[in-house]
């Protein structure tokens, strides 16, 4: 099993490297371009079956104990170690990553968004894969980061190079807005290494803050909080994202949102609760704070992009609604309760699940009209897609009313646990203030359900313009691509407990500072 999650990490790497080489000529097919869109599922998919098959030999009965673990000495002087491993709260992001850049893969095959040589759209795709599934599976505070920085700099060329109009200035904020967050966090994570004098992941979480004063677990927290907080994106750190999702190519923003957000709420989990717990108390509420801003914030922008006569982009309007959504991930673990913590982990994998499929679903539709924005999509282009193109408006409303929480799909769990965790948060934060945080985000979920139905209304009701062009409806391959989305955004409302039972004796002893 160890080497398996060390393939899982290393695979897409060896993937990039090929995909450069010249393809061999029995599995060219009709074209070079299709042989290395061909490669890039293919690797996609390898890595997808490693990861399904980590997750079945994965000890069901010990989810909070690291498995699959690879330590070996890498510098020596430091005290910088290759250490991998999986518990119950780094699966199912492993698995979640692997899932949706194979469908993203899949997708680019038949889809590929216009631009350089698909040759660099694979690569930097495999690379991409690879720096995130490393940063959910290393356990060594600069290798964290090491992972954490490997997914810049090909999210930043699939922007600027793949991306639409804006898309230059938009790869530019994006990149440094997330590295001069990086620069602080490095600092804080160096700080932990040199006070405690390890940078060993599961013995820092084991010492549970011990080692350190609580003033250095301040510090600390502040700079790792910060660069975290840019990539989740925390209101107001977040002014880069919409312009990064309004330019990138449809599988970029996929995986932008499904993917590269969870890894500034894992941060938070992993590194930010365990290690520092003191200096987590002292800004739990004002992450809480933030985290209730954000939801209406988020909320409030959709709601002025839906409005007509206002030009709003449909892709801008899904990337503030994960400001809003990822808010409530940050209010859970503010909370630093076991149900607020299960709360943001769960809903971290409905967001990846659920937005996803909205991105795909916008894609779809820019391709169909030729622009997202919603004046045109709901006037001129008279949409009416539930008469036009009735599977395309039914998922597209599906994805809405999963997005907007409905109970017994993926959205509810996690946003309910993390309103029940303020309920009630830890001992030593202020209850007052958390009840507080609790109705301002009940009053957000209002505001969510209110844009996400105005969309729905504009985009898929009404009666199609006589002289409306005839539309496509789903395709084959945007069908195969979808449709685990839609089937795991279903399982996850409906049983809740597959995920929660991997993670709550994970966090549960995190929490308590310990690592069996």
């Amino acid at each position: 099993m160890q080497f398996l999650l060390a393939f899982i990490v290393v695979g897409p790497l060896l993937g990039a490297a090929a995909a450069l080489l010249p393809a061999p000529p029995g599995l060219r097919g009709k074209s070079p371009e299709q042989a290395v869109l061909r490669h890039g599922v293919t690797v996609t998919g390898a890595i997808l079956a490693a990861a399904l098959v980590l997750a079945l030999g994965f000890d069901h009965d010990q989810p909070s104990r690291m498995q699959a673990t690879t330590d070996i000495s890498w510098i020596s002087a430091l005290d910088v170690r290759i250490h991998l491993g999986v518990d119950g709260i780094s699966l199912p992001l492993l698995v979640l990553t692997a899932l949706l850049t194979f469908l993203s893969a899949l997708y680019s095959y038949f889809k590929m968004p216009s631009g350089p040589s698909p040759k660099a759209f694979v690569a930097l795709l495999l690379v991409l894969e690879s720096g995130t599934l490393a940063t959910f599976a290393v356990l060594d505070l600069l290798l964290f980061f090491l992972a954490f920085e490997m997914v810049l700099i090909p999210m930043y060329f699939l922007i600027a190079r793949w991306g639409g109009e804006g898309r230059r200035a938009a790869a530019w904020k994006f990149i440094l807005y997330t590295l001069l967050g990086s620069v602080v966090m490095l600092l804080g994570l160096l700080l932990i290494g040199l006070q405690t004098g390890t940078f060993d992941m599961v013995a820092l979480a084991t010492d549970n803050g011990r080692g350190m004063t609580a003033s250095v677990q301040v510090i600390a927290v502040l700079a790792i909080g910060l660069g975290l907080a840019v990539k989740t994106p925390m209101w107001p750190l977040h002014t880069w994202l919409p312009d990064a999702h309004t330019a990138a190519p449809t599988v970029g923003s996929v995986l932008l949102a499904g993917v590269l957000l969870k890894m500034g709420t894992y941060g938070f989990v992993r590194i930010v609760l365990p290690i520092a717990p003191e200096g987590m108390q002292t800004f739990a509420p004002y992450l809480g704070g933030f985290a209730v801003a954000g939801i209406v914030y988020g909320s409030l922008a959709c709601l002025a992009l839906a409005r007509k006569g206002t030009g709003g982009d449909l892709k801008r309007l899904i990337a503030y609604s994960s400001v809003g959504h990822m808010g409530f991930v940050l209010l859970g673990i503010a909370t630093m309760t076991p149900t607020g913590v299960n709360g943001a982990l769960f809903a971290n994998i409905a967001h990846g699940l659920i937005t996803g499929l909205l991105f795909f679903l916008v894609g779809a539709l820019k391709d169909r009209y030729g622009t997202a924005d919603l004046d045109t999509l709901a006037g001129v282009a008279g949409a009416a897609l539930y008469g036009r193109a009735p599977r395309l408006g039914g998922l597209l409303a599906f994805a809405a009313v999963a997005s907007l929480g409905l109970p017994g799909l993926a959205g509810f769990w996690g946003e309910m646990l993390a309103m029940f965790g303020a309920f009630e948060p830890a001992e030593g934060l202020s209850r007052p203030a958390y009840l507080t945080f609790l109705a301002v985000a009940g009053f957000g979920t209002l505001l969510t359900a209110a844009y996400l139905l105005v969309v729905v209304r504009r985009v898929c009701m009404g009666v199609p313009r006589p002289d409306a062009e005839p539309l496509a409806d789903v395709q084959a391959y945007e069908f195969a691509a979808w449709t685990p989305l839609v089937a795991l955004t279903v399982l996850a409302g409906l049983w809740p407990a597959v995920l929660l039972g991997l993670t709550d004796p994970a966090v549960q002893q995190l929490l308590a500072g310990g690592q069996s």
